[in-house]
Parts: structure tokens; sequence; C-alpha cells
């Protein structure tokens, strides 16, 4: 199939796009062009965010157009106003931070969602596919993680490690999170197409299983060399932190594990990677090779006051 990728070059778009090309199709990136572009796919220079750049687009088909990095509704009607409705799907990827907190865990994709959330507009752009009828499937990740990754996550932790500094740690470190290597949303995306049942669906996609804040510490540092059991931690109280808080300390400070039954029923998709597997990952192919960049400890002698 012809497939217009918007993005393509970093993190989940570079791990969807070799994906795409190992099934056999047809890729066009719209990027700014500022990282390397593969030589198998074909390139259209732009910023989305430019209508002059959009005009690049007018009068090009494709069977299907993936959206790795619209955050809101407007960015993905500004496109479609330039290359019309793609003949096949359009493949959004949206995120499961549009949920709200809630007492009742794992999240299904029915769970309520939070107005307030700085993802609302994902679910605003999911809203209007369903309303104009435009035939898509979006992916609800947690926190994605792997080699490339430019959220501090992995690297948040492992810095602390490398460099022997106290994790901070909210609470007693019990929440339980969910993290999915970009490998495999990037597989299930892939997957969606060959799937008749998956369109007009909206998808939870993460790992199988959660880890508490110190479980992920402790699988952190055994990828890292270090025996868990030598790792040291502050406790600090996180009542006085917003809840979602991401500067201070880089995950969600609550439980926040969905249920993804559905994507593995519908697509036959089960995750390649545990969270040892997926660290180890991202620790050799990504952060042992830029080790040491920017390691910022700032905001831990904040938390330590708490």
């Amino acid at each position: 199939m012809k497939i217009l990728v918007l993005g393509g070059t970093r993190f989940v778009g570079k791990a969807l796009v070799q994906e795409l090309l190992a099934k056999g199709h047809e890729i066009t990136l719209f990027t700014r062009g500022k990282l390397p572009i593969p030589s198998e796919v074909n390139h259209v220079k732009g910023d989305r965010n430019s209508e002059e750049d959009l005009a690049a687009l007018e009068g090009k088909s494709f069977d299907v157009i993936v959206d790795t990095s619209g955050r809101k509704l407007d960015d993905t009607q500004k496109v479609l106003s330039h290359t019309g409705v793609p003949k096949y799907r359009f493949l959004y990827v949206s995120s499961a931070g549009v949920y709200s907190s809630s007492d009742y865990w794992p999240l299904d994709e029915t769970s309520p969602l939070d107005p307030n959330s700085r993802h609302i507009g994902k679910s605003d752009t999911e809203n209007w596919l369903i309303s104009e009828a435009i035939p898509f499937t979006s992916f609800r990740p947690t926190y994605i993680y792997g080699p490339g990754n430019y959220n501090p996550i992995e690297k948040w932790f492992f810095d602390r490690l490398v460099h022997s500094r106290p994790i901070p740690i909210p609470g007693e470190g019990n929440w339980l999170t969910q993290l999915g290597h970009v490998s495999d949303l990037a597989c299930a995306i892939t997957i969606s197409l060959e799937k008749a049942v998956a369109n007009n669906r909206i998808y939870n996609c993460s790992a199988k299983k959660a880890v508490s804040f110190k479980g992920l510490v402790k699988t952190a540092a055994y990828v890292c060399g270090i025996n868990p059991e030598d790792v040291k931690y502050f406790h600090f109280d996180p009542s006085n932190l917003e809840p979602k808080a991401r500067k201070a300390f880089p995950l969600r400070i609550d439980h926040f594990i969905t249920d993804i039954s559905l994507i593995e029923n519908d697509l036959d998709w089960r995750p390649r990677y545990n969270l040892q597997k997926g660290l180890k990952d991202s620790y050799d192919n990504d952060y042992l090779l830029n080790q040491g960049l920017n390691p910022d400890f700032s905001s831990d002698s904040l938390l330590a006051k708490i």
C-alpha cells in the first residue's frame, strides 16, 4: 500500500517505518528533513504547522495516512484538508494519558476520560474521525520507551543509577505503572493494516504487565549491572505535587494500568518485550551510546524538601 507517515525519523515514527518497509509498503515521509531519511522511502520536506508546506501534499493519493505526531484536532484536520481522506485507513497515535484517574484498574477503552488532560486533543481527534466517518484505527499507549526515546523516562532512572545517586521515589514506591516498548507499538500498528476488525477501533497498547515504581528501579538497576539491593532511595511525599507531574518525577504519580486484551484478541498481537528485555535494549542501544549527555538532577533537591 501507498502510505504517508507524518514524521517517521524519530522514535515511534522511525520504528514504524522499519516495520512498514519490512512488509513491502511504499512509504512517503512528510518531515522537516532535520534527521536522516531512509533511502528506501520518498520524502516530502515540510512542517505540518505550515499551510504552505502542507500544500506540497496536494494531488498526492495515499491508501493509508499515519499520524505519529498530531496532538490536537486541528493538526489532523489541516493535513487531511490537503491530502484528502486516505483510501483505506487513517492510523493515529493517541495516548492513554486521556483517561481520568480511577478506583478501578486496569482501564479499558471505555473508561472515563479526563477533560483537563494535556492529551485531550487526541481524544477530540478520535471523536472527529468517528463523526466524519473516516475509517481509522487509533492506539492509546501508556509510557512508550526504547531506543530513541526523547521523553525522560528510562533515562531518568539510568542517569541516577549510573551516577550512584539516591533515587527519589514517591511514597513507598508501590504505585503501579505500565510501559510499552516502541517496537511493540510499531508492530501492532503495522499488523492493524491486515485486520478488517481494526477498522474504527481504539486500542490500548502497552506491555501485558504493570510494575511498581520500586520494581521499575530494581529492573533498571539490573540491566545497568548494579545490584538492586545496593540502590539507595529517598522517599518523598507526593501529596503536594500535581498527580501527573512529569518535571520532578517522570511518571504519573498514581496507578496507571490499561487492559490490552482488546488489541490482543482483535489483532492476534502480543508484546515481544517484557520490561527487563525492553530496558536492556534501551540501555545497550541508546543510553550507553549517549552516556553522560546532560544529566539533570536539579529537581531531586526539590523533591527532598517535600
